[in-house]
């Protein structure tokens, strides 16, 4: 079985803090996650006119919600540090564009690929622009039909086709409910993906409170995972309550690398350690 490779999506979960970032970071390292992502966004362009001046508590201090995502926001400080960071700890770091800004902020960077939100399916310019960017795109299918994952997939294909850079792209099945209800999750999904778009890597990005749902998206053929990550999930903010904990992290990566060891190739036949009992047991 090929090594799945796994996400520990940050988000927005260190809360502005850039000490949080970095503890986030050291965890995901450590628990053996191939990448961490962000988020990033231009609040004055990616919140929606009628949100901006809505109130907002955050923190114990009351503001408008456009403040409270400007407050959430890094800037160029932060990833200069998150990527000299990355690189002194090995692991790769990418974040999610929730505008034209923000995709044109990312592009300045070394990162491996550009990941877009479910959110953005359905955003046809930042689809072709993220193409362009010849990284290798990844997104998330999460909140959309068939019809809309065929659309942003027939885009794709035409602004790599049209770009010829030949990149790789990855969809990811997902289910955009914080937390998502297990019976909900339909991870059949993932084989459908994979016979209907076989040029596509297909993955799985998991917002459910279990992780043996998400370790067993790898045996249906999920070969990218992405799960948000969290120092507490009690923590303020609207992603930590269906996040991984720094232990349940280990778990997982731990219970995903177990399955890739044991899957094996499928031929039946006595192994060498079998020798021994067989012999002893069989005469």
């Amino acid at each position: 079985m090929k090594k799945t490779y796994i996400i520990a999506e940050i988000g927005i979960n260190h809360n502005g803090s850039l000490k949080n970032a970095l503890k986030l970071i050291d965890i995901a390292a450590a628990a053996g996650c191939d990448a961490v992502k962000f988020q990033k966004r231009n609040p004055h362009k990616a919140v929606p006119e009628e949100q901006k001046n809505k109130p907002r508590t955050w923190l114990g201090e009351e503001m408008t919600y456009l403040e409270y995502k400007l407050r959430t926001e890094f800037g160029e400080g932060e990833y200069n540090r998150i990527d000299a960071y990355c690189k002194e700890k090995g692991i790769a770091w990418s974040a999610s564009p929730w505008d034209m800004d923000s995709l044109d902020f990312l592009s300045r960077y070394d990162i491996p690929f550009i990941k877009l939100p479910s959110a953005m399916l359905t955003n046809d310019d930042l689809l072709y622009k993220t193409v362009a960017t010849g990284k290798k795109v990844i997104f998330s299918t999460g909140m959309s039909t068939a019809e809309e994952i065929d659309h942003a997939v027939q885009i794709l294909r035409s602004a790599k086709n049209t770009t010829g850079n030949g990149q790789t792209i990855g969809l990811l099945h997902c289910n955009s409910s914080y937390p998502a209800p297990v019976n909900e999750l339909n991870l059949s999904g993932i084989i459908t993906l994979k016979d209907k778009y076989p040029d596509f890597e297909v993955g799985y990005s998991g917002h459910e409170l279990t992780l043996g749902t998400t370790v067993a998206s790898v045996l249906l053929g999920a070969s990218i995972l992405e799960r948000h990550i969290t120092l507490d999930r009690t923590m303020e903010g609207s992603d930590h309550s269906c996040s991984v904990t720094p232990h349940g992290l280990f778990k997982l990566v731990s219970g995903v690398r177990e399955l890739e060891e044991a899957y094996g190739d499928g031929v039946i036949q006595v192994t060498a350690t079998e020798e021994g009992p067989r012999k002893k047991l069989r005469g």
